[in-house]
């Protein structure tokens, strides 16, 4: 681990030397070398599914497994990121100190980013070429479960990055998949300048309270839609069929449902109806299984479980105020959503909800880098300090203060 973060500082050096369009370039080139090993890539990702299959839940194997649209998704991605202008290139302050210097406050690369992530792939691509696009050289830490399709996609990247003449460890993959690994990263404060988990809440939390290294909390998405009384009823089923069943295994899936108590009769048979036909099943409260005792009753765990899955926990509210009470009980301040047509209501959610996105009359699938115009995303802060909500180029960098004297000394 000392020499990966060795490597990944002179490799921070050298890159953050390198212009606009040099990291650009390096972009294309992903993009190229992704494309021309799309058949590869399948292969090998599928050997992996293969060999797992057995020990891997329905939602880890979603999250593992690559085709031909998450290949074309990820070089979208990539021409998305390049089309970004530089986050290194903001307009700087400058100002003249009462002493005579000048102060230059200057935007900055962060120096070494550490990820470390379960499963999906594509965030060792998304991963790369958010660090490279904004100076910042980064160290991936996979799972075990992806690490011959990381391993593969990793070398990838390290050869074109050579055969473009720059320093491939601006890339760098840790093979070693023991726990011992992940602890020596959390403590790499000599090296890793932030680190940013992504996988489960229970993961996530490990991170969070054994780093000694700054780490930007994120990910774990328990997310709610509640449907106010006044909501557009086919827009909501709509839009709750797609938060939930288009991609359940990420953090921006929906996973709780509050209704409001005045449309419950009418609400609740019709959206059951449609999430079950989905393959969802339904756990619900008290109320909501007097009016449909076919429903599984939800255990007290259920309302603080990300399920990752096509399950869904229903619960009928009285009001807008105790919609808004519970979700902040539960919620892991990731997305949160209200479909309303009262003006009011809207503002009052919007108003009082803390989380990192939230959203009106519209799917929590959107909270996503890419949906943002980001180009990308390396995580979604759930916290308040230093980024929050999906983490684009710019909470790839910081800054630093310049000072051009003429000789001033201190009085």
């Amino acid at each position: 681990m000392i020499d990966i973060g060795q490597r990944a500082k002179t490799a921070a050096l050298s890159l953050a030397r390198l212009s606009f369009a040099e990291r650009n370039a390096i972009l294309g080139a992903f993009a190229d070398a992704i494309l021309a090993n799309k058949t590869e890539i399948l292969r090998v990702n599928q050997q992996e599914l293969d060999e797992h299959h057995h020990d891997l839940t329905l939602a880890m194997q979603n999250r593992l497994a690559l085709d031909s649209k998450k290949i074309a998704y990820i070089v979208d991605s990539l021409h998305a990121l390049i089309k970004i202008g530089d986050p290194l290139a903001g307009r700087d302050q400058e100002w003249q100190a009462a002493a005579g210097f000048k102060i230059l406050k200057k935007i900055v690369p962060l120096g070494v980013v550490a990820m470390i992530y379960e499963a999906r792939p594509n965030v060792t691509i998304d991963a790369a070429a958010l660090a490279v696009k904004s100076a910042n050289a980064v160290i991936l830490r996979g799972g075990k479960e992806a690490i011959q399709t990381n391993s593969f996609l990793a070398h990838i990247l390290r050869e074109t990055i050579s055969q473009l003449g720059y320093n491939p460890d601006m890339v760098q993959l840790i093979s070693d998949n023991s726990h011992a690994s992940v602890d020596e990263l959390l403590h790499a404060r000599s090296f890793v300048d932030v680190l940013i988990p992504r996988g489960s809440r229970q993961f996530i939390n490990h991170v969070v309270e054994n780093a000694s290294v700054p780490v930007i909390e994120t990910g774990a998405g328990n997310d709610h839609i509640f449907v106010d009384e006044s909501a557009d009823q086919q827009q909501a089923i709509r839009i709750i069929l797609n938060a939930k069943t288009q991609s359940p295994a990420v953090c921006n899936a929906a996973e709780k449902l509050l209704i409001h108590k005045d449309i419950a009769k009418e609400f609740l048979p019709k959206i059951v109806s449609e999430l079950k036909t989905a393959g969802v099943e339904i756990r619900a409260d008290a109320q909501a299984l007097q009016l449909d005792p076919t429903l599984i009753p939800a255990s007290v765990e259920d309302w603080d479980t990300e399920y990752n899955d096509l399950i869904m926990a229903v619960h009928i509210v009285g009001s807008l105020d105790e919609a808004i009470s519970w979700i902040s009980k539960h919620t892991t301040h990731h997305t949160e959503a209200i479909l309303t047509q009262d003006p009011a209501h809207a503002a009052a959610f919007m108003n009082d909800i803390d989380a990192a996105v939230v959203m009106l009359n519209a799917s929590t699938r959107f909270t996503d880098g890419f949906e943002f115009g980001f180009g990308s995303e390396i995580g979604i802060s759930t916290q308040k300090l230093h980024a929050r909500g999906p983490m684009g180029l710019k909470a790839l960098t910081s800054y630093k203060y310049e000072v051009f004297g003429h000789g001033e000394v201190r009085k």
